[in-house]
């Protein structure tokens, strides 16, 4: 299964390896990428893959909001196919 990842907030050093640590601990694998500074405001967009994750989905995203809140950002993730289906024309 695969899953996307949105992270949002202003922009601070440590963000990516506070995600990816959450992320490590879960066994999920980064699939794809993409990140941006915007007037101070970082943003990131992740897929992920959980085939091989060691807890279920809902445990991953709790990992995510403890990252979350030591940040002071906003972390979602979404299962895939909710996202397509919540974009498609």
């Amino acid at each position: 299964m695969k899953a996307i990842i949105t992270v949002i907030g202003s922009d601070r050093p440590g963000i990516i390896a506070l995600v990816s640590a959450a992320l490590y601990r879960c066994n999920v694998n980064i699939l794809d990428i993409n990140q941006t500074i915007m007037g101070g405001y970082f943003t990131m967009v992740m897929m992920v893959d959980l085939k091989e994750a060691n807890r279920p989905f809902e445990a991953c995203a709790a990992e995510l909001d403890k990252a979350a809140e030591e940040l002071g950002m906003e972390i979602r993730m979404q299962r895939n196919e909710i996202f397509d289906a919540m974009h498609r024309l």
